[in-house]
């Protein structure tokens, strides 16, 4: 790997004799691969150990799990059941900072392609709200299907600018996640992309990028909450100088010391102007320290005498006319054992149920609003793919189990159609073992398969 001169540079400048070990990472350190189990649908990874996974502790991340190159998890059925998600393990340890609580308003401001915002959803368990935010379209597509694959029920996605939020929602989170777009430092091993593009330009562009959007998060934070900011860059211009240029334009914040790991690296001061008092608190990761790639991340958290909660309006339910009503609540009686009634919002002709304190979402490009229940056809409601990803086997009315090796499920994820000894008719769960795949509808015998075409395993080497 031949690295960009001026970058070969600065790290010497920096790193003096430690340069020789970081350098010699980049060909003597395998690149470590990791999972992160979803606790919304596992406690623990004992499934995959029974499945064939050689797993070994991430030691930062409490869910997070190294497995071995010769292993391909993103091949396994398991992947697509939501049961994890495949994680760089250094990106870990920004979410695990954040510390997001069931019940609270969080925000990930900066979210695809979502394996924080579904670390920080597995940390929630289901209960407050989660907002993620991707100011890219296509990005922020990406991040929605993985919201959907992990079978997240409580997050709402937008496609913004943080100035734009910031106008909307003054003081009403209660902690935010700025994983801010970088110079990819961090990721030269990992992503070529990053390589290829950098330059000392690049970094000054990124740090002014970065404070424009720290600036976007500090109003939307509540006071008392915490703001986690990270890169996966090296630069000290985008890490303790972004950090000490935001907290003498914001007062208002100071930083926290909070437990990282043995193997974190503390911030330094000495490698930028003017550095922030307790900058040592800042964590680095260094890939010659540790079994991950570059970050950095610091805590900050907003003084409780910092000013007031503006009010913000909450979104209002949108019911469907009386004949799709109808056609819903026939749906929901059939196919679930508890059926969704409540917190319900007509967006086109699909019906999403809002997550609590949803506020409201008028003049903002939404590209998920909430849980996806369904979509309203002629004559029909036909139920969506996030709702089979959000619920347990059990949840449904009726459901076709298999074994997780029986052939049947590799048919059904090619999206070929499934027979079937079951009775009767209707809408039926696929679950492998005990693990949703998604919906079919029974007739005859024959399972019709409703798998989403865009997710189906093509060719030989599908599996």
């Amino acid at each position: 790997m031949e690295l960009p001169q001026e970058f070969v540079q600065r790290m010497h400048r920096l790193l003096g004799q430690e340069a020789q070990a970081f350098f010699a990472g980049y060909t003597e350190a395998p690149r470590r691969q990791a999972l992160r189990i979803n606790r919304l649908k596992l406690t623990d990874p004992q499934p995959l150990l029974e499945a064939g996974f050689t797993l070994s502790a991430v030691p930062w991340a409490p869910d997070g799990w190294f497995y071995p190159d010769s292993q391909r998890p993103g091949k396994h059925l398991y992947h697509d059941a939501g049961l994890y998600y495949i994680q760089e393990p250094s990106a870990m340890a920004p979410a695990v900072l954040l510390d997001a609580r069931p019940g609270e308003r969080v925000l990930d401001l900066c979210a695809a392609p979502g394996g924080k915002s579904t670390q920080i959803a597995s940390d929630m368990q289901g209960e407050g709200l989660l907002i993620c935010n991707e100011i890219h379209p296509g990005r922020a597509k990406i991040l929605s299907q993985n919201i959907e694959r992990m079978g997240i029920r409580n997050a709402v996605v937008l496609s913004e600018s943080p100035e734009r939020l910031a106008e909307r929602f003054f003081g009403f989170f209660d902690r935010i996640l700025v994983d801010a777009p970088c110079s990819g430092e961090g990721m030269f091993r990992k992503e070529p992309a990053a390589l290829e593009q950098w330059s000392p330009a690049l970094v000054q562009q990124c740090a002014r990028r970065q404070a424009a959007i720290l600036d976007a998060a500090a109003g939307m934070l509540c006071p008392g909450g915490r703001l986690v900011y990270s890169t996966c860059t090296f630069s000290p211009e985008e890490n303790e100088g972004a950090v000490s240029g935001f907290l003498e334009r914001h007062p208002e914040f100071e930083l926290q010391a909070v437990p990282g790991h043995e193997k974190f690296s503390p911030g330094r001061g000495d490698w930028v102007s003017n550095p922030t008092r307790g900058i040592e608190s800042t964590m680095r990761l260094w890939p010659h320290k540790l079994e991950g790639e570059g970050h950095f991340a610091a805590v900050l958290r907003k003084r409780e005498d910092a000013g007031g909660i503006q009010a913000v309006p909450f979104q209002e339910t949108v019911q469907a006319s009386g004949a799709q009503w109808k056609d819903y609540l026939s749906f929901m009686d059939a196919a679930l054992a508890e059926p969704v009634r409540d917190r319900l919002l007509l967006f086109g002709e699909s019906v999403y149920r809002l997550p609590q304190d949803t506020p409201s979402l008028q003049k903002l490009k939404v590209v998920r609003p909430g849980w996806q229940l369904g979509s309203f056809r002629k004559n029909r409601f036909e139920p969506a793919h996030a709702l089979a990803m959000g619920l347990d086997g059990p949840q449904a009315a009726q459901s076709v189990c298999f074994d997780v090796d029986a052939p049947e499920l590799r048919d059904y994820l090619r999206g070929m159609t499934i027979s079937s000894q079951q009775p009767g008719g209707g809408w039926r769960l696929v679950v492998a073992d005990t693990f949703v795949l998604g919906w079919a509808k029974l007739s005859q015998g024959i399972l019709k398969n409703h798998y989403p075409k865009g997710l189906r395993r093509m060719g030989e080497n599908a599996f």
